[in-house]
């Protein structure tokens, strides 16, 4: 299981400190939520704020793009490098363009499901993509409990991926924690985001990592 801590959890007043914290207590890949304050009720943060996590990262990002101009987007955060970029395929009107632009630039794409999306909505796009991001709470906001049926979703999506792209990964993102993360590796999932979880954890940031791990 590969962990992709969510820095919408960290203390913004000190987030160097919090983002070599996860890469130094074990994690992954570093989740960096994108909120545009439209196709969510949040606005989170720019390129400005991103390059300083780069900076501070010696991990790879994970950028989720909550937003409404997918396209631009992605061209205001590809300088960065990032391991990732995954677009909302609720919001993309022409997602394989937008998929083939990503890979042009070095950045591997991934398509985003919101809780109620089924997968079946994308699989003739399963074979373009290497990650598909299932939200398990509804987009917008850390800390929100966990949706339950993203177990069931995280199974149907695993069947299609097998018969359509093996080496496709399943990420899965909200109210995930050591309490429910047995359920998603066995319905097939590889990476998961956790925010709160980590960030909050009473024992420390490396002891919520290796407790989901």
């Amino acid at each position: 299981m590969q962990v992709a801590p969510s820095i919408l959890s960290a203390d913004f007043g000190h987030l160097a400190r919090d983002v070599e914290a996860i890469c130094e207590g074990g994690c992954d890949l570093v989740h960096v939520d994108v909120m545009d304050g439209h196709f969510v009720p949040n606005l989170t943060i720019g390129p400005v704020v991103v390059s300083a996590v780069a900076k501070a990262a010696t991990k790879p990002l994970d950028i989720h793009l909550m937003v409404e101009n997918n396209t631009f987007f992605v061209d205001l955060f590809a300088p960065l490098k990032p391991a990732f970029i995954s677009f909302h395929i609720e919001e993309e009107k022409h997602p394989h363009r937008l998929i083939q632009k990503i890979r042009s630039l070095g950045i591997r794409p991934a398509i985003v499901l919101n809780p109620h999306t089924p997968p079946e909505s994308i699989e003739f796009l399963l074979e373009d993509v290497d990650m598909v991001l299932l939200m398990s709470v509804n987009p917008g906001f850390g800390g929100q409990k966990f949706i339950s049926s993203v177990v069931e979703k995280a199974q149907r999506l695993k069947s299609l991926i097998e018969k359509k792209n093996p080496k496709c990964l399943i990420e899965v993102d909200g109210g995930v924690s050591d309490q429910n993360i047995h359920l998603l590796k066995e319905a097939g999932v590889d990476v998961v985001v956790a925010g709160s979880f980590v960030y909050k954890h009473p024992k420390g940031i490396k002891t919520a990592i290796d407790a989901l791990k």
